[in-house]
């Protein structure tokens, strides 16, 4: 197969600027804000510091190619350089250094409103957007009602797409980007925005596009995706390429790298966390029937789920919501546990404390698994939500007693079933 993208050396700088935050927002105060800089300049002009810059790569020495008809899926961690890559192959924005070869036109979709001018209508977006990728009139023409079919939104064909929602908007910028035949299909997370039914849609459309041998590159933290939808796999880590492979040893080696990382992390000084704070879980462990720590589970075995918590108002707090959720090494989730399922919330003490879960009879199949915990006060504040808080391997048990371990490639739910004939 002939290569459509070579990247040579290719390298992304920024210019970070760093100053002194300013906490003035009124006229009246950054008028005397600014005196007091001048003065302080003339009096001392050692004082007043210049703004400082750094270089920030978001990517650096970078080679790869990507052959017709690859379906090639890029993963990492938020911050890795896969959006960067992405902006570059699109021509969004020039690299520092390094060359690229792109053989072929190219769609991308890599954020709402990429490539739509907001105040032109659908219905003109889908005749610019074929122009701009070198369709002639005829031939948009003739892809438009499959457009506007795929993306539901014939009511508002006629209405100035800064009137779209963010749903509305991608439904359109997808349709437009995999009808429109281009030779190379570029798409970010974006698709997250739309419902699962056009996400499902989606994904049927980009395999249907990689089927008639275009290539697709697919940005996504969406685990089943990328080994569905791609045949390879590009993993970056802090701007350079850890991994080039098949799609399933390069998701594996990314999830397993995950949860080294956070297994190893203070749970206390993760700043990946979203609410008041005012409980905050500082400490999680597995424990088995007997509370001893375990690392690792069995199917069909008793545990207990130890969350740690500290009371940083110092006061008892009643009423509180806690959901432990677990992931399978997708990043699906396939149990939920939430005490106001069943009227358990509980009521905190005001110090430090220690939550517990107990989970009899564990329905997981063997795999790797990932933990959530969210805390909320009467399902009005949330004190605390933190992902990923822990990893853990499902491995060996006999859940049925039978010494069957199910088919843990195909589902991670065990459970028994009563079987008869009449």
């Amino acid at each position: 197969m002939s290569v459509v993208i070579k990247v040579e050396n290719l390298g992304k700088k920024y210019l970070i600027s760093h100053q002194r935050p300013e906490r003035y927002v009124a006229l009246r105060d950054v008028i005397t804000d600014g005196t007091k800089k001048i003065t302080k300049k003339i009096l001392n002009p050692q004082s007043v510091l210049p703004q400082t810059r750094e270089e920030f790569w978001a990517l650096r020495n970078v080679d790869f190619e990507i052959n017709e008809g690859d379906r090639v899926g890029i993963i990492g961690r938020n911050g890795a350089g896969k959006t960067t890559v992405l902006k570059l192959l699109s021509r969004i924005t020039e690299p520092t250094e390094g060359k690229i070869s792109i053989k072929g036109r190219i769609a991308s979709l890599l954020e709402v409103g990429t490539g739509f001018h907001p105040e032109l209508t659908g219905r003109e977006n889908i005749y610019l957007n074929g122009a701009i990728l070198g369709m002639g009139k005829s031939e948009i023409k003739r892809k438009f009602d499959e457009i506007v079919d795929f993306a539901d939104i014939e009511k508002f064909l006629d209405t100035p797409v800064k009137r779209y929602s963010s749903g509305m908007y991608v439904r359109l910028a997808f349709a437009v980007a995999s009808h429109l035949e281009p030779e190379i299909l570029i798409v970010d997370e974006v698709l997250a925005v739309g419902d699962a039914q056009f996400q499902k849609k989606s994904l049927n459309k980009m395999e249907d596009v990689s089927r008639e041998g275009r290539t697709v590159l697919f940005v996504s933290h969406n685990m089943p995706a990328i080994e569905t939808l791609c045949n390879r796999g590009i993993l970056l880590d802090n701007g350079k390429i850890l991994m080039d492979c098949d799609v399933n040893s390069a998701v594996r080696y990314y999830l397993e790298s995950a949860m080294t990382e956070y297994n190893t992390t203070d749970l206390e000084k993760r700043v990946d966390r979203h609410g008041s704070g005012k409980i905050k879980v500082v400490g999680f462990r597995v424990l088995d029937s007997a509370f001893d720590e375990v690392k690792f589970l069995q199917s069909g075995k008793d545990y207990f789920f130890e969350i740690s918590y500290k009371n940083n108002e110092k006061k008892p707090c009643t009423n509180v919501e806690v959901s432990f959720d677990v992931y399978d090494e997708r990043n699906s989730r396939v149990l939920l546990f939430r005490t106001n399922f069943t009227n358990s919330n509980l009521n905190l003490s005001l110090s430090d404390g220690k939550i517990y879960c107990k989970v009899a009879n564990l329905p997981l199949a063997n795999g790797m698994y990932h933990f959530s915990v969210f805390l909320a006060f009467e399902n009005i504040e949330v004190l605390d939500y933190i992902n990923e808080i822990a990893y853990i391997t499902v491995d060996g048990g006999d859940f049925f007693g039978t010494g069957s371990l199910g088919l843990p490639s195909h589902c991670k739910i065990l459970h028994e079933a009563e079987w008869h004939v009449e």
